[in-house]
């Protein structure tokens, strides 16, 4: 079954809009055995009539945007030419698009009008959360069915889940479950280091019909496979023993998941203490549900005075060693695990930039400092010389990673 996803819309090529479609299409298609086969983004206009002529000889397409009111949206109008079809007003829509208008104070237009032309032949596909209903026009020809949706995803996901779907169970008689797969969350290591590790015997597998590699939720690497049952399992064994103290996950949690799980399994809990990160490891961990069970104190403490007060650390280590120094770390992470009574803590001091470094401490230096109770405090230098963005989320994913390892009784170093 030949399914392809067309996402029409200039602002998704000006980088103004973030296309996040073709993942939520691929996953609600997957557990029904069906995949994507090709996914573009074109601007509106021409291009939309040139990807829909493209997309002949496939069995089905979607396409996403240009159903709106505006001069720009032309996607039923273009569609309709493409498939031969006279458009015609919904006067039961006009109806309904018209009250439901006057209920906000809005005065109907001719421009909303169009959003009520439908192909001769097409289904309406009614959309509870916005103006713009959907289309779909059934297969005739080389030219595939197609369902014309709307762009914003608050408006498509239901829609799609709700009408589409089904009507797409119909038309492929996609009854088999999706083919097994399994994926390997993994920390430290790169594709190709994973690749050249394994990725050979993972290919010979017996039963093994894809492998894999992809950029996780954050900065880890997701292996994943296809394959009969035996096949997985001997990938999982080839993971466990290449990668054993690197995997995080094998259900798809990213890092900061995986700490606040292994925190409320351990009955522990936990404090932070952040300068160069500016609280971004607090903010990984209480996007996580169930983290105020586990997670205590985060203190940030950009200013140097922040950290005398706030966390006990010595003038006389700043003065002499400065705020990006081990010293620092160290007293830190302990301040913040004496201040906060939580059960461990972990502490990051270092230069973002763009400026700020020297030859002694370049940026991109961060100290990660790691304290619990009944036990000597870790530190260690990292070198992550990235623009600022990326090196706090470097950094916050080092420091989360740090603790995982203490909760998972790995080695910290």
């Amino acid at each position: 079954m030949h399914i392809e996803l067309i996402n029409t819309g200039t602002e998704l090529l000006l980088g103004e809009v973030v296309n996040t479609h073709a993942a939520y299409v691929g996953a609600k298609l997957r557990p029904i055995g069906l995949r994507l086969a090709r996914q573009v983004a074109v601007p509106d206009g021409d291009p939309i009539r040139q990807s829909l002529e493209a997309a002949r000889g496939a069995h089905i397409v979607i396409a996403t945007g240009g159903l709106g009111p505006t001069p720009d949206d032309m996607t039923r109008e273009i569609a309709a030419a493409l498939y031969d079809l006279p458009l015609r007003i919904d006067e039961d829509f006009i109806t309904a698009l018209t009250a439901y208008m006057e209920s906000r104070g809005h005065t109907m237009t001719d421009n909303n009008r169009r959003q009520g032309l439908v192909p001769e032949g097409a289904t309406l596909l009614a959309n509870p959360a916005g103006t713009a209903p959907g289309l779909y026009l059934p297969a005739q020809d080389d030219l595939p069915h197609l369902f014309l949706l709307p762009g914003p995803p608050r408006e498509l996901y239901p829609m799609f889940e709700e009408l589409v779907l089904p009507r797409i169970v119909a038309i492929s008689g996609a009854t088999k479950p999706a083919p097994a797969s399994r994926t390997w969350t993994l920390y430290g290591l790169g594709e190709s280091m994973i690749a050249h590790t394994i990725g050979d015997s993972l290919e010979t597998l017996p039963g093994m019909a894809e492998v894999g590699y992809r950029l996780g939720k954050k900065v880890d690497i997701n292996l994943r496979c296809f394959g009969s049952k035996d096949a997985l399992e001997k990938a999982d064994s080839l993971v466990r023993k290449h990668f054993r103290d690197q995997l995080i996950s094998t259900t798809g949690e990213c890092m900061e998941e995986v700490v606040i799980r292994l925190l409320c399994e351990k009955n522990t809990t936990l404090a932070t203490a952040e300068s160069c990160s500016g609280g971004l490891v607090s903010h990984r961990l209480t996007n996580v549900p169930g983290s105020s069970e586990v997670f205590t104190h985060g203190f940030v403490t950009y200013a140097n005075a922040a950290k005398v007060s706030m966390l006990g650390v010595s003038q006389a280590d700043l003065d002499t060693h400065g705020a990006v120094s081990e010293p620092v770390a160290r007293a830190m992470a302990d301040g913040a695990l004496r201040q906060s009574g939580a059960t461990c803590a972990i502490s990051l001091t270092g230069i973002a930039g763009p400026t700020g470094g020297s030859e002694a401490k370049p940026v991109g230096t961060v100290f990660i400092a790691f304290a619990a109770r009944n036990g000597a405090t870790f530190c260690k230098k990292f070198f992550y010389p990235h623009e600022r963005e990326y090196f706090k989320l470097l950094a916050s994913q080092r420091a989360l990673e740090l603790v995982r390892r203490h909760l998972a009784d790995l080695p910290l170093g």
